[in-house]
């Protein structure tokens, strides 16, 4: 195993600089000093977040089968390519970048190699340094440490640098789910209170992403796609699901949400016209209404003939939905007319309410009113006090005029 600090110091392939970048660890912040470093003598991070997403893509593109090779070099161009494809436009610009000015901002890895912060920018030197030779090192912190001695504090890190205090903005938040299922829920690695604190989020924030990331596992597994988490990514998902968050607070009972979840699911996997996210928010002009109960029940009706024409699990894929599943016109006209309809009907059930909603609101407005106060109002005051209230008598009698006696 690669001992940076020992074999690629005494090997050369290691050079101390002049630098340094400051990291807070186990709440503790120093200054560390900086290296340069051999592209040849590092490698990426498997366990990050964003890698992880498209490992699991891999891995179903490849029936299963552990994506990574037991050589270095091939295992990282399987992840350079990853990392290009989640974003080129980035590469391109951090790569031209770099050209310019050379690396600025400092990466981290560990003594064995394992890049914790600086994909992008070991990606892009990688493609430099096959140009121009001047371009292969990376220059980063050195922990001395592992990931199978110090995962939590690695991963804390890793949170703090990704989301806390430099704020990077363009993580895919599909990829953060991922983390946040994999570090919190399936393997309890960290809590939400130690999540909170290396992000900078209150708890209550992590908490509601714990729920979003339940979900995805949820929806995931209802689309015959367990543990496919670039579908996720792929479909763009977690704006929809957000909305199904929200909407999932109007629930009265567990069947309520069952019979949601499954409507939304069905929507969002065969994505009627228009924009996803505003098309789910309609969901909330029907749901906690008159019209609630038979909207999901003609759903769930849809929703059966969907889940008879999904693919086996080993068959299912971003390709396979595209394909085979919203080619289906008819089902993803008939969610859609079904939306259309209930909307319609509920519009129709508000219009005819309206007078009852502005004469409760009316009345509320008047119970608030602070009797006490009127001994305090002066001459003109209560004169334009009695003279709204014979307005509002006058209103009220022409409004019951209409009423059947």
């Amino acid at each position: 195993m690669t001992d940076l600090l020992r074999d690629g110091l005494s090997q050369h392939a290691v050079q101390k600089t002049s630098l340094t970048r400051k990291l807070t660890i186990d709440g503790a912040t120093e200054a560390y000093p900086v290296y340069r470093i051999k592209l040849d003598q590092l490698y990426y991070n498997d366990q990050n977040d964003r890698i992880s997403t498209w490992i699991s893509q891999y891995r179903a593109q490849h029936s299963g089968r552990t994506p990574i090779p037991a050589d270095r070099e091939a295992y990282n161009q399987i992840i350079e390519g990853f990392i290009v494809e989640s974003n080129p436009d980035a590469i391109r610009k951090t790569k031209a970048n770099i050209k310019l000015v050379d690396q600025r901002e400092p990466g981290v890895v560990l003594n064995d190699g394992r890049i914790i912060d600086g994909n992008r920018r070991f990606t892009c030197l990688r493609q430099l340094s096959a140009e121009d030779t001047r371009f292969s090192w990376f220059e980063a912190v050195i922990l001395d440490r592992s990931i199978e001695r110090s995962a939590k504090q690695i991963k804390l890190l890793e949170l703090a640098i990704q989301h806390g205090e430099e704020s990077k903005v363009d993580y895919d938040p599909i990829d953060r789910l991922v983390g946040v299922y994999h570090d919190l829920l399936e393997t309890g690695l960290l809590t939400p209170e130690e999540y909170a604190r290396s992000t900078n989020e209150s708890v209550t924030d992590v908490k509601k992403r714990i729920e979003l990331a339940e979900l995805m596992v949820e929806l995931l597994e209802f689309i015959n796609a367990p543990g496919q988490f670039y579908i996720a990514r792929d479909l763009k998902l977690y704006y929809p699901l957000e909305e199904l968050q929200k909407l999932l607070k109007k629930c009265r009972t567990e069947d309520e949400k069952e019979d949601l979840k499954n409507s939304v699911f069905v929507n969002i996997l065969l994505r009627p016209a228009g924009d996803m996210t505003r098309f789910i928010r309609g969901f909330k002009n029907i749901m906690g209404g008159e019209q609630q109960e038979d909207f999901l029940e003609e759903q769930r009706e849809i929703a059966a003939e969907v889940i008879g024409i999904l693919p086996p699990p080993q068959e299912m894929s971003t390709q396979a939905i595209r394909d085979r599943v919203r080619i289906r016109e008819d089902l993803s006209g008939a969610l859609e007319q079904s939306m259309d309809k209930y909307l319609l009907r509920t519009r129709k059930t508000e219009t005819r309410n309206r007078p009852i909603l502005l004469v409760e609101k009316a009345t509320g407005f008047l119970e608030s009113i602070d009797v006490n106060i009127l001994s305090r109002l002066g001459d003109s005051e209560l004169q334009r006090l009695r003279r709204q209230l014979d307005l509002l008598e006058r209103a009220v009698d022409e409004i019951r005029g209409y009423l059947p006696q």
